[in-house]
């Protein structure tokens, strides 16, 4: 089998047909992690041994004609996501050794579909990042080129699928965390509508943003592994009721000029435009629309997220599980585990956090912000009133290099164009539109307790092809226009 070529949809043929087992499928995707990951990183464990029992189960499963559409597919799975009695840590020292005690509701579907947990993928810690250099365990490489980083935080699945190293993997987006890496990576990444899919199981980081969705190698098993982990679960408050998708052929797109040419690439933007082009020859209408707030959105998310990550991330005080570090009274037990516990991104962000929550500051900040996350929703609304879906770049550029984004602003500018997404609650889907070329550079690794460490030298005077993303929104509930659309820009690459 070339698992180069090889997909959810043509491996499901594959083992129904019985051209391989999944014994077999999920073997090679063991010896690819084996030959790879040392230097990929994309995996924080890999579960070997109860892989292949997974395997023997779906093969005796598909023997007896029960097959399901993921019986047997080997798939990852992002640390922040729980399966029961296994590991999930976020990446953080804090919850180093915390074994889940039940399932996510995403995990419990995907088991009673048969499907292969091949390990837990790497992100930044609590999903707080936009490059997966925030793992307290070491960061992830782009298999692209293992001086850049795969984005973030859901780099570590997105890596995953890029390097053959799993066939479809799970990942969370909260602000742009499974889309931003999988174009990083060259990948699809869907953020399902926020409700579409339980939360239940999930680390929360931000409650009102975060959202599990799927990262693949192609628009059609996004769509597989979406019908397989949706659905209305009681367990989870702000779970959507099950309705009936609208299925209407999307042909009028949205595009926000104004947007775009800010702090755009010239050959990202010659990679967007192409992509327009060959949707137009599609006979798609193409019209530019206005979001007048979208500038907002960027400040706004970095209120409302390091909010939530502050009153979420409160639990883990050194007294009811995880880490705790012991200390002669309470209040000095929780300021030496906190400290221990948490990397520099996850405190900056609960600083922030505590700031804009704070009496007499929380009117200010907090709820202004809240008030302007209103008036984005707003501007989604009615520009759907005019157009089937809006789309944009992904990134504003491809995978930068390690270490160069340094200044916490400049990282945070890598979401620029993926979080009102989320602020508004609809969902929006990166598509593979092709490449660019960039200079490479030289890497050398150091062997650290806590992981590989990196370290990038100048430029060698060679260069490397980068992909980069073709963002699709759609309004809420519509992930049909998605996958309508996404599958038209994949023929015209």
């Amino acid at each position: 089998m070339d698992l180069a070529k090889l997909t959810i949809a043509s491996a499901r043929k594959a083992l129904d047909a019985k051209e391989f087992s999944s014994t077999d499928l999920t073997d090679a995707y063991l010896d690819s992690i084996a030959k790879k990951d040392t230097e990929i990183h994309a995996y924080l464990e890999v579960w070997a041994e109860r892989a292949r029992e997974e395997a023997k189960i779906a093969d005796e499963r598909i023997e007896r004609g029960e097959s399901a559409p993921l019986t047997g597919i080997p798939l990852a799975i992002k640390d922040n996501i729980l399966i029961e009695g296994r590991i999930a840590s976020a990446a953080s020292k804090m919850l180093e050794n915390y074994r889940a005690s039940y399932d996510a509701s995403v995990t419990k579907k995907l088991k009673d579909q048969g499907a292969v947990f091949l390990g837990r993928t790497n992100m930044d810690e609590f999903a707080l990042g936009a490059s997966t250099e925030y793992s307290a365990f070491g960061p992830t490489r782009n298999p692209h080129d293992v001086t850049r980083v795969p984005g973030g935080t859901s780099g570590g699945s997105a890596a995953a699928i890029a390097a053959d190293m799993a066939l479809g993997a799970l990942g969370s987006d909260t602000g742009g965390s499974i889309r931003q890496p999988s174009a990083l990576c060259g990948v699809v990444g869907l953020k399902p509508t926020y409700g579409a899919v339980s939360r239940y199981g999930l680390i929360a980081a931000a409650s009102s943003l975060d959202q599990i969705g799927p990262l693949t190698k192609t628009v059609e098993d996004a769509e597989i592994l979406f019908r397989a982990i949706g659905g209305h679960d009681r367990r989870d408050s702000t779970s959507l009721p099950d309705i009936e998708r609208d299925t209407k052929k999307p042909r009028v797109i949205g595009v926000p000029r104004a947007i775009i040419e800010k702090g755009l690439a010239d050959d990202v933007r010659e990679r967007f435009e192409r992509t327009l082009t060959s949707l137009k020859d599609a006979q798609y209408e193409l019209r530019t629309i206005e979001l007048p707030n979208f500038d907002y959105a960027l400040p706004v998310y970095y209120i409302i997220n390091p909010a939530e990550v502050s009153a979420n991330l409160a639990r883990f005080d050194g007294i009811r599980y995880g880490l705790s570090v012991p200390a002669d009274d309470i209040a000095a037990v929780y300021e030496k585990t906190r400290s221990a516990g948490f990397g520099p991104e996850v405190r900056r962000r609960i600083l922030i956090g505590t700031y804009v929550l704070s009496a007499g500051y929380a009117d200010a900040y907090y709820r202004k912000a809240r008030e302007v996350r209103a008036l984005i929703r707003a501007d989604f609304t009615r520009a759907f009133d005019t157009v089937d879906a809006i789309v944009t770049p992904t990134t504003a550029s491809p995978a930068f290099e390690f270490n160069t984004k340094s200044d916490p602003v400049s990282m945070y500018l890598e979401d620029l164009f993926t979080v009102p997404c989320n602020l508004a609650g609809v969902p929006a889907i990166s598509v593979p539109s092709g490449t660019v070329v960039r200079p490479s550079t030289s890497l050398s690794f150091e062997s650290e307790p806590e992981g590989p460490s990196l370290r990038v030298e100048d430029g060698t005077g060679d260069s490397v092809r980068l992909p980069v993303g073709f963002q699709i929104i759609a309004p809420q509930g519509c992930e049909e226009t998605l996958f309508a659309l996404g599958k038209d820009v994949e023929k015209a690459q």
